[in-house]
């Protein structure tokens, strides 16, 4: 692997206590390109604008995955991943759904590796920061015809990152607009499964609302999950989640989260989860806590649920009394080298001298 170093680091310009997810980069980027069938020149460089040509067909034809994951700091200044091969995995499958080429494990975390380990000191060390890792799959073929591409690059850049959410949120039950179908590419971290959900949001926060919780498109009747985030809901003492499918993201933070709970004993179901229960429960007092649980929220409990224009509120606990709150530390722990890892979910990384 090439590594080319940036001559003046930026870092200096960054300022670790005030953080705005995904607007500052750190000072290199890992690359390789698929070229007649093969991976070729893998390098990490100086993070930069790049040029592509207007007939690229990622522009016309979508075909961009990519994945979100986390490096982290303990006290010792150590570094940490989170994880990695399942976003590996993850990340090929989304590109076989995409009919894009999967990208073989050495140049994944060989490339990760090597590029976390360059720029560790934009890691921040801080509990609950972190630096979020985006790999990213595109097509680079140029022309109109539409076909998938047979040229290919894949990157990987990094952004220190702190909460994505400060406040708890208020979130709108979809009752019109879907995030993905039965068949389609819901369970893939396909570019295209967000844009579309950028008007429907709109119009949600257009009525004070942070987040939709979208339902299944046939029916709007069933819970699917939100637009950055699977989501738990503590209901008559059990911890219960949508089980993931073709439609649904399977979410790495959602099933670390779920085996964090079993393992204190926490009753887990992974199933069908209908509109009506949740709007009974709240009613009815069985709902105590709803929470979201990704990459980048980690985890973030729910304020306000609305349906049909009736705003329902969940309890207002303490935080020592939460569920969402109680499983987070025991996660932040994790990732942070403060407790034992019993799953084996810690990746040491070494420093790049």
């Amino acid at each position: 692997m090439k590594i080319e170093k940036v001559l003046n680091s930026r870092i200096n310009n960054m300022d670790f206590n005030n953080i705005s997810f995904g607007n500052s980069y750190s000072d290199h980027i890992f690359c390789s390109e698929f070229r007649n069938g093969k991976w070729i020149n893998p390098i990490i460089q100086p993070f930069e604008n790049m040029m592509f040509s207007p007939g690229s067909l990622v522009f016309h034809y979508g075909q961009a995955v990519f994945e979100g994951m986390k490096a982290y700091k303990d006290k010792n200044e150590e570094v940490f991943l989170f994880r990695p091969e399942e976003n590996f995995k993850r990340m090929n499958r989304s590109a076989i759904r995409l009919e894009m080429p999967t990208i073989p494990k050495y140049i994944f975390m060989n490339g990760l590796k090597n590029l976390i380990g360059l720029d560790r000191n934009w890691i921040p060390k801080n509990y609950g920061q972190s630096l979020y890792i985006r790999p990213l799959l595109i097509a680079t073929d140029v022309g109109l015809s539409v076909n998938p591409s047979n040229d290919y690059l894949f990157m990987i850049m990094t952004t220190p990152s702190d909460a994505y959410y400060k406040n708890p949120l208020k979130i709108k039950i979809e009752e019109k607009y879907s995030r993905s179908s039965p068949g389609g590419v819901g369970f893939t971290k396909y570019s295209g499964n967000y844009a579309p959900s950028f008007y429907p949001i709109r119009l949600a926060r257009e009525e004070g609302f942070d987040q939709i919780l979208w339902t299944d498109s046939s029916t709007h009747t069933l819970i699917e999950e939100s637009d950055t985030m699977n989501v738990c809901f503590w209901l008559k003492d059990k911890l219960v989640t949508p089980l993931a499918n073709e439609k649904i993201l399977n979410g790495i933070t959602c099933k670390s989260v779920l085996s964090l709970a079993k393992k204190e004993g926490i009753d887990i179901q992974k199933r069908n989860l209908s509109v009506s229960e949740i709007i009974d429960g709240l009613k009815k007092g069985f709902l105590k806590e709803a929470f979201g649980c990704g990459t980048a929220v980690v985890i973030t409990y729910f304020q306000t649920i609305s349906y049909k224009g009736k705003n329902f509120y969940l309890p207002d606990l303490p935080d020592e009394e939460r569920i969402s709150i109680f499983l987070k530390k025991r996660l932040l722990d994790i990732q942070h080298n403060l407790s034992e890892d019993p799953f084996g979910w810690r990746l040491k990384l070494e420093k790049i001298l």
